[in-house]
């Protein structure tokens, strides 16, 4: 296999890695056999003087383990970070930056080369290269296909961040959605389980009877805490999609939804559904499902979704609840701008009809 190919296959089986360590190892693994280098590792520094990450590949786990903490950016750690130049010698002893090896346990190592990895103008990290296997010190060639590389690299690490920031954005998303929703119905049951504690403690010397009332309402409102409770977490905490499929975790959902809200809801499902946009789709029919029961007071729920061979996609969402106007408060409403936001990432329409009174229909539809 040519340089050109090894470096095509490279980029490739590192550009299916979305995670930030798992691409800094395939890039330091495939740096090093591209080079044919005894060790190499790259490192991404800290702004503070140190390195954030300090990954490496040709040393044992052992001896990993045995160097200690992450190194600080002395010597050509330092000075590669510092320049956008690549530095190449036969010995990295006999440079005047270089210190020593430390800790003890580190390796002796002779030839060197190191390329810094150069995103939007900044250095954002480095390979170090050690030890070229079969010769002396490592060539031009050797040189100019790890910068080749190290741009790859540059994007590939930009991308696994921005995939980490994304998903980091989601758990905020959830979490701030857990917090609203132990606030509008968990902590409102709660606050009547106190009360109602309260004021059957108050009458237990004077009134048994009406104590026993107080205390059977702590019972009730207890278990509707408890089912509520049950339902924010499954909110939170949807089905495995990827193991079960859309129709099997909405199947899954609706049903523990109806245990919870001791509701009708009709689920209809027919077809098999896109896997690349299901994740959305799911979650449109989870805040549907959600303001219908929660927010409606809906007593039936009807869940229709309809998908064909050609990719083409319709869920459908109505209950008979309260209705709204949809023209005045979906600007006001975080819930139906999610859902409008997830429709569109689907490449599908949203429409939302409802009237005070009329109930309220939700409905995806997603062109083949």
């Amino acid at each position: 296999m040519d340089s050109a190919e090894a470096l095509s296959d490279a980029v490739l089986a590192i550009a299916a890695e979305h995670e930030v360590e798992p691409v800094l190892q395939k890039l330091v693994d495939a740096a090093r056999e591209l080079a044919a280098a005894r060790y190499a590792a790259i490192g991404v520094p800290d702004g503070e003087g140190g390195f954030s990450r300090f990954i490496t590949s040709g040393m044992s786990d052992e001896l990993i383990a045995s160097l200690g903490e992450l190194p600080r950016q002395h010597g050509l750690l330092g000075a590669i970070l510092e320049s956008r130049e690549p530095h190449r010698t036969t010995d990295i002893r006999r440079d005047p930056r270089f210190r020593g090896w430390w800790p003890a346990a580190h390796p002796s190592m002779s030839s060197f080369l190191g390329v810094p990895i150069v995103a939007r103008g900044n250095v954002a990290g480095a390979f170090y290269l050690t030890d070229k296997e079969g010769a002396e010190a490592f060539s031009d060639d050797d040189q100019a296909l790890i910068e080749t590389f190290a741009a790859h690299a540059a994007l590939a690490i930009e991308n696994a961040r921005l995939h980490e920031r994304s998903r980091e954005l989601s758990i905020v998303e959830e979490r701030n959605r857990l917090a609203r929703e132990l606030h509008d119905a968990v902590t409102q049951k709660l606050f009547g389980v106190v009360l109602a504690a309260e004021s059957g403690t108050a009458m237990l010397d004077r009134d048994v009877a009406r104590a026993a009332e107080q205390l059977q309402l702590v019972r009730s409102l207890a278990g509707e805490a408890m089912d509520e409770l049950r339902s924010v977490i499954v909110h939170l905490r949807p089905p495995a999609l990827q193991d079960e499929g859309l129709a099997v975790a909405l199947a899954k959902h609706v049903d523990v939804l109806r245990r919870a809200h001791r509701r009708e809801i009709a689920l209809d499902v027919e077809g098999d559904c896109p896997r690349a946009i299901e994740t959305d789709v799911f979650r449109i029919a989870q805040e549907a499902l959600h303001n219908a029961l929660r927010h409606a007071a809906a007593a039936h729920v009807a869940v229709r979704l309809r998908c064909d061979d050609g990719g083409g996609l319709e869920l459908t969402v109505t209950d008979d609840g309260m209705g709204f106007d949809a023209g005045a408060v979906r600007s006001r409403r975080l819930g139906l701008t999610t859902m409008a936001e997830r429709a569109t990432a689907t490449g599908g329409v949203l429409e939302i009809a409802s009237a005070p009174g009329a109930g309220t229909t939700i409905r995806l539809v997603v062109a083949a």
